[in-house]
């Protein structure tokens, strides 16, 4: 199928979507958390011409196996990465189960500040029950009451994005002032389980509102700006996108590539041994360079975007560079990111006027009425 190109994201997580990914990893076990490592994977996606990466999380350890597993905070590699990459955008997976909305919203307008614009947010679920005694919070019990908490969270981080007008910071030296305070706003949010005044304690973002992601299933369609969609094949993700009801949907796509020394099959069944490779429902290419290529093809006008999940980054990153993404870059069939441009510019978004500027202007139009 034909259709506008794609925008690329790929999931840089660990060593790969495998959660045996570590034994055919470049580098020994003790590297994998160390700067120079994560930066290295940083650098060849955004060289690689991904327009977006994306930083697992979660407060518990990453899966229950033998296998070695460490994460630090997707937050905190994503402010590190923001000042080691230029190009690339970066939204980090940023559960709020149980973390305070204010702290959130204070985070991600931080690292769009330090990224100039290229910030992002994927919104997830704590689902494990240790994850509230990790917390020191009240068990978040059954799918409902998750995305309550996610639905509130998601409200309540984007009203303290916009509790700053865009020209609250005036530092007029004549005056002694540096803020404008009518041009800062209580969100006065009350939900289900919490209130929050507001208003926040960071300027508004340079992109007014980072670029919000997640499952549509978890997360209120209205509150997103790009529905993550599976499914096993073409036709599940065909249905999941069209029924996603937001501005841009990208597929989630898990893939293990041929390499030079071993076919994507040798690779799986070496990585079987030791641990299975769940399946989550999602679309899965084993296979050749060629044959990802092509049905990366087949998803434009389906989707607007997709999000590759590596078998191990360290072996496929490279032929996703070598093979893939210059084919789909040659074909028009995927974008490049633009140098200087913000994230909501790479997929098309237009920058959200905020929402209390736009009211006082409303009433100030009424009152001349």
């Amino acid at each position: 199928m034909s259709g506008p190109a794609l925008r690329l994201a790929v999931e840089l997580d660990g060593d790969g979507a495998h959660p045996a990914a570590w034994r055919r990893a470049a580098h020994s076990p003790d590297h994998l958390l160390s700067p120079r490592r994560v930066a290295r994977v940083a650098a060849a996606a955004e060289n690689a011409g991904f327009t977006l990466l994306t930083l697992e999380d979660g407060v518990l350890p990453p899966g229950a196996t033998p296998d070695v597993v460490g994460r630090i905070g997707a937050v905190e590699r994503a402010a590190f990465l923001a000042a080691s990459t230029s190009v690339i955008g970066i939204a980090p997976v940023v559960p709020v189960t149980y973390a305070e909305p204010f702290h959130v919203s204070s985070q991600l307008a931080s690292l769009d500040h330090i990224s100039v614009g290229r910030a992002g947010w994927v919104v997830s679920e704590e689902v494990r029950p240790d994850a509230a005694r990790a917390w020191g919070r009240p068990l978040v019990d059954g799918a409902a009451a998750r995305a309550r908490e996610s639905r509130d969270g998601v409200e309540v981080v984007r009203a303290l994005w916009d509790s700053w007008e865009d020209d609250a910071v005036i530092r007029s030296v004549a005056t002694s002032r540096y803020l404008d305070r009518d041009r800062l706003h209580y969100v006065d949010f009350t939900g289900d389980t919490y209130a929050v005044k507001g208003p926040a304690i960071v300027p508004r973002p340079p992109q007014g509102q980072l670029v919000v992601l997640g499952r549509p299933d978890l997360v209120p369609a209205g509150q997103l700006d790009v529905a993550l969609v599976e499914g096993r094949d073409l036709a599940e993700v065909t249905a999941a996108a069209a029924a996603a009801g937001t501005p841009r949907t990208f597929a989630e796509v898990e893939i293990a590539l041929d390499t030079s020394d071993a076919t994507a099959e040798e690779r799986v069944a070496d990585l079987e041994r030791h641990a299975p490779w769940t399946d989550h429902g999602r679309l899965r290419h084993i296979g050749s360079a060629a044959g990802l290529a092509a049905l990366l093809g087949q998803l434009r006008g389906v989707v607007d975007g997709v999000r590759l999940r590596p078998l191990v980054l360290d072996e496929d990153l490279l032929e996703l560079s070598r093979l893939v993404l210059p084919d789909l870059f040659q074909r028009r069939h995927a974008l490049r990111p633009l140098p200087g441009a913000t994230l909501r510019t790479h997929l098309g978004l237009d920058r959200p006027a905020n929402r209390y500027a736009a009211g006082a202007a409303f009433e100030a139009l009424e009152e001349t009425r």
